[in-house]
This record gives C-alpha cells, structure tokens and sequence, in this order.
C-alpha cells in the first residue's frame, strides 16, 4: 500500500494569517517553500526522506510555485544540484543520511565550498542512530 501525504501537502498551501500544524519534517518543507527555494532534491535513503515523498506527491503544488523536485541516485547526485547556486541566484536545498551520505557527497561539496554560491544552498541531514540503527556511528555530533 502506498503512502499518501494528501492531507500534509493541503498544509503546504497554507499563507499568511493561517496556522501551519504539523510535524518536524512537514515543518522544514514549509518553510523551505517560504523561503523561495528553486529546487529540492534528496537521496531517498535517507532517515528524513519523507521530505522528498511530500515533494513528489505534491508535483502539482511545486510547478504551481515552479520548484524543481529530484529523486536523486545518491548523496553525490543530491550535492551536485546544489552547484547551480554557485553561478545563479537560485536557492536549493538537499536532504541526505548524517555521516555516510555526508562521505559519498564529499567531492561535490568540495566543488561548492571552493567557489562559493550566489544562491543558497541547504542541507537537511537525517540522522540514524539509536536502537534501530543500520550504524550507530552515524551521529553528526561528532
């Protein structure tokens, strides 16, 4: 059965004057929306890719608000969208796993931090730690 987010993406249309009621991650696309990103894309094994899910499920809402959505391979694909803020304007946000997915996109997030951006560039890191961990070593904290 698949998982429909219908309900939370009628609270993303919410504006001024309303109240937002949601949770944490819900929350964080709201106001990734507020904030005028261009683009949002993720690597679906992530611990917080329910963000992502929304994103797709809500394609009609983001090309109303002409917000680009990718499904990315790997962490590496999800960093490199964040190289089109180094040369435009643009605001981007990506989400990925804490500790492993920060080594796989290492590379391209050299490539972002030597020039810089003109844009904005975010990412949402899930972490993955805990009695159902796949590692424990995942904590961003250290």
């Amino acid at each position: 059965m698949e998982v429909s987010f219908s309900k939370e993406i009628e609270s993303l249309r919410l504006g001024d004057g309303d109240t937002f009621h949601g949770e944490g991650i819900l929350a964080i696309t709201k106001a990734l929306l507020q904030s005028g990103v261009a683009y949002i894309g993720g690597y679906q094994g992530a611990p917080v890719s329910h963000l992502l899910d929304v994103m797709v499920q809500a394609k009609d809402y983001m090309d109303e608000l002409g917000v680009h959505v990718e499904a990315c391979s790997n962490e590496a694909s999800a960093a490199a969208m964040l190289g089109a803020s180094i040369h435009y304007p643009l605001r981007g946000a990506v989400t990925w796993k804490s500790i492993v997915g920060t080594n796989v996109a290492a590379d391209a997030l050299s490539n972002l931090s030597s020039p810089g951006v003109m844009g904005g560039a975010l990412i949402v890191v899930g972490e993955d730690y805990g009695e159902g961990a796949s590692v424990i070593q995942e904590r961003t904290h250290a």
